[in-house]
């Protein structure tokens, strides 16, 4: 399950000190938490980088036995307008920025040509090109000047734009926000379905009272097995020297949730989409980690770009483990050391399981499309856990338990609503808020 052997660790070792780094090399810090920092981390750590990860103290990163935080006052990662001070104090004399959420991304490549860059340099675009690329409507924008396929996407700056969106002729129409970060914070959710033209209006006025920006755009028809990923590399001097494929099978929760199951492919597999993500790559100066999500349209058979991911992302340990470890070539490029490419040859046809998620992904999926058990429990027992390893099982454990706590807590709110009353029963009933497409605001919308 990908266990990081001394044989590893001692080539890594040699690698560093053929290039001139010897046992004084930098260690890299980590800006993320969740998956996507236990992942960067685990990352790192096979290519024998020490590495600090920057985030909450009841974070499961912090139960890996790779994990320890920045020497230095507490830091929890927090973009927050402290963030300056508080890498200034941390007690290295060096080390490489690695990013894992959009904010982080943002504020590293700020830093650039600053005294904190020179003392904590990264493998980063030009703040341009990340505000660019986060932005779905600049990035819808750029996907158009530059030929990729994309879906059709509507700004919206008045109520009366959406008067001008053809819903009787697209498949279906969602609302997704500009900046995803903040409103999945402020929400729960990525993207949220209007229903028709007048429920749009509606939704679009109060999400914009409270300062969100939206836009509108079609959904590629297709469920989650026909979303595929290019994940990746691109170095200071515009080499990609890291792309790896991989194919969703189960998302949770549908349609805007996370990918809960997914399996390595090969590139060759995906048609013109990795020509397009490198031109589009070129020509917007890109360097560092990326992630480009695409969903294959039945109607033509091409892959269009959905968004792109400018940092590490929740599977980036398992590209690592499939032979693309894009963590380590961030911190040799940010250090000015050799990039070496990764083959395309990596291995396909593994799988990876969010393993909470999936498990809810198996048994709600519709009737007609659910896979029997006998096959989940077998991808379950051959493929890569998000969070639990055997070599490192304290992250897995954390969640097993949280999990569990959480399941109670649950179990008794529901034996606490029967044993009341039936007029109290009816206000607890989640009935009231319509089902999850139905089109009201979720709750945490205020209206």
């Amino acid at each position: 399950m990908g266990d990081i052997g001394p044989q590893e660790r001692a080539a890594a070792a040699a690698e560093r000190t053929r290039a001139g780094t010897g046992d004084a090399a930098p260690p890299a810090i980590v800006v993320a938490r969740g998956f996507t920092g236990l992942g960067t981390l685990r990352a790192l750590a096979m290519a024998g980088v020490r590495t600090h990860v920057a985030c909450p103290a009841d974070d499961l990163v912090t139960r890996s036995r790779w994990y320890a935080p920045p020497p230095g006052p507490a830091w929890n990662g927090e973009i927050d307008g402290s963030q300056d001070s508080a890498l200034d104090a941390v007690g290295l004399a060096r080390a490489v920025l690695v990013p894992g959420a959009d904010d982080a991304a943002l504020w590293v490549a700020g830093l650039a040509g600053s005294a904190l860059a020179r003392r904590f340099p990264a493998s980063t675009s030009p703040l341009a090109t990340l505000r660019m690329l986060q932005d779905k409507r600049r990035l819808a924008e750029c996907l158009r000047d530059n030929g990729v396929a994309h879906p059709a996407t509507f700004a919206i700056d008045r109520v009366g734009d959406i008067d001008r969106i053809p819903f009787e002729r697209l498949d279906r129409v969602f609302l997704k926000p500009i900046d995803s970060q903040r409103f999945s914070k402020a929400t729960g959710h990525k993207a949220l379905w209007p229903g028709d033209r007048a429920a749009c209006r509606a939704l679009w006025t109060r999400l914009h009272a409270q300062g969100f920006e939206m836009i509108a755009q079609e959904y590629i028809p297709g469920g989650a097995d026909q979303h595929y990923f290019i994940d990746g590399f691109r170095d200071r001097h515009g080499r990609l020297t890291g792309l790896f494929a991989r194919r969703r099978y189960r998302i949770h929760p549908p349609d805007f949730g996370n990918s809960s199951y997914c399996e390595s492919t090969p590139l060759a597999g995906m048609g013109a989409a990795a020509e397009e993500l490198e031109r589009l790559l070129d020509a917007t100066h890109y360097r560092g980690i990326f992630s480009a999500e695409f969903k294959r349209d039945p109607r033509d058979g091409r892959y269009r770009l959905l968004e792109i991911n400018t940092r590490a992302w929740w599977y980036v340990e398992f590209a690592a483990r499939c032979g693309v470890n894009v963590c380590e070539m961030a911190w040799r490029d940010a250090l000015g050391l050799p990039v070496v490419v990764a083959g395309r040859d990596y291995r396909s046809g593994v799988g990876c399981i969010s393993l909470a998620g999936d498990i809810q992904a198996v048994l709600h999926a519709p009737a007609g499309t659910r896979i029997p058990l006998s096959r989940a429990l077998r991808q379950w027992c051959t493929g890569h856990l998000h969070a639990f390893r055997f070599d490192d099982p304290g992250p897995g454990l954390l969640q097993a338990r949280r999990l569990a706590a959480q399941w109670w807590r649950a179990r008794r709110q529901r034996l606490s609503g029967l044993r009341g009353s039936p007029d109290e029963r009816a206000q607890k009933s989640p009935a009231s808020a319509g089902p999850p497409d139905s089109g009201n605001p979720p709750p945490h919308i205020s209206t």
